[in-house]
């Protein structure tokens, strides 16, 4: 089993040589440093969310109502965090959200790249995004022995859908993730401020301009034409499914179907009952929708939903403890977004890992020290809830 807290022994070795840490520890530096590093319209569109951003505030709050329980005696020497889904065992139950301003946010211009590189050194699955600067075959093929899922903004063309979940497939993801809640963009302040749509500008396209469905629509090449390809994919991006598009959904791949942004356990039942292999209990991250209700609150009705069904969640995410009470709550894993957006601006591939493993290691420490040495120990028991 992987000894994922061993990182803070690497830190505190290296500091008896006179090395001390190239990142900070801990989210808040994450931020603070990236935002330094980024332009302002990219960290607008990655910090902000929809609205006044209530909801985005409330996702990181609903954590700070839920406090483990530390147990003793347990012995808890060695931690297992490896978890099964998917017909996949992975090392570890955190993943990288998929996140359509990836590319964006590396100073060379290709962090989807960087994050599939972080994804085979750290064997924490990347979930691609279909809004990417790299197209998704060489993406997965820098996932090393780590599986990769791909996520899909669903086009209202089928074809160009259909086309798209076959390149992945080919490629060699593992999974295919329908995200539900972004057909349209929200209401996003910070973004109107500076009236910055970055796929609007061309930006993170490559998955669409490398298609030959939505290649063969267009009058000229994206290469001839690059207004006239965005202009396109505008027109084709969006598509507001309803519960009779599920079957189709389903029909087009045998790889695992997970489906994102179910908060409600109706729509989860219904999402099971259609053939879904995975729920991904999300709200974006607030970026879409304000006034909503915390995914973290909306997480337990979820698991229950699901009955069995692996549940992936997100929103809020911000160190090892809100990954150990996700999983309390019944996440089967948990993904994380804005925190290792920001050590990929920090300080690109090394930046990102770093990320990863402080994650992981505080995940794995705490689960040590509070005694609870494997998933199976973190039920929602080892939660009390506490006024926030």
């Amino acid at each position: 089993m992987p000894d994922f807290g061993a990182y803070q022994y690497e830190i505190y070795f290296d500091g008896l040589r006179g090395v001390v840490p190239r990142f900070p520890m801990a989210y808040e530096g994450w931020e603070a440093g990236a935002q330094a590093a980024m332009t302002p319209s990219v960290w607008s569109y990655v910090a902000g969310g929809a609205g006044d951003e209530h909801t985005q505030r409330a996702n990181v709050a609903a954590f700070l109502r839920h406090a483990l329980i530390p147990r003793m005696f347990v012995g808890a020497a060695q931690r297992d965090l490896s978890v099964s889904m998917f017909g996949l065992t992975l090392p570890s139950p955190l993943m990288m959200a998929p996140v359509g301003v990836l590319g964006l946010c590396c100073q060379d211009g290709h962090g989807d790249l960087a994050a599939a590189r972080a994804a085979a050194q750290t064997g924490v699955p990347m979930i691609a995004s279909t809004l990417s600067v790299d197209p998704m075959e060489q993406v997965a093929a820098e996932f090393g022995q780590t599986p990769g899922f791909y996520q899909l903004y669903t086009p209202t063309d089928r074809d160009l859908a259909a086309s798209l979940v076959s390149r992945a497939e080919a490629a060699g993801f593992k999974g295919i993730v329908v995200t539900l809640d972004t057909w349209v963009t929200g209401w996003r302040p910070r973004d109107l401020s500076t009236s910055n749509f970055p796929q609007l500008r061309g930006h993170c396209l490559a998955n669409y301009t490398s298609d030959p469905v939505f290649r063969a629509a267009l009058a000229k090449t994206p290469e001839e034409d690059p207004g006239g390809a965005v202009l396109h994919w505008a027109g084709v991006f969006g598509n507001p499914l309803t519960w009779d598009d599920l079957p189709w959904l389903r029909s087009l791949s045998s790889l695992p179907l997970i489906v994102k942004g179910l908060c409600h356990p109706e729509d989860v039942r219904r999402a099971r009952d259609g053939g879904v292999d995975g729920i991904y209990c999300s709200n974006h991250g607030g970026r879409q929708a304000n006034g909503g209700l915390a995914a973290l609150d909306a997480l337990p009705e979820v698991v229950e939903a699901a009955d069995g069904l692996p549940v992936i969640f997100d929103s809020g995410v911000r160190s090892g403890a809100d990954v150990v009470k996700a999983l309390a709550l019944g996440a089967s894993a948990v993904a994380v977004g804005r925190p290792y957006l920001y050590g990929l601006a920090l300080g690109g591939l090394d930046g990102l890992v770093h990320v990863l493993r402080a994650l992981l290691a505080e995940t794995d420490l705490l689960m040590a020290v509070d005694g609870y040495p494997s998933l199976a120990d973190l039920t929602p028991d080892a939660l009390r809830g506490v006024a926030g």
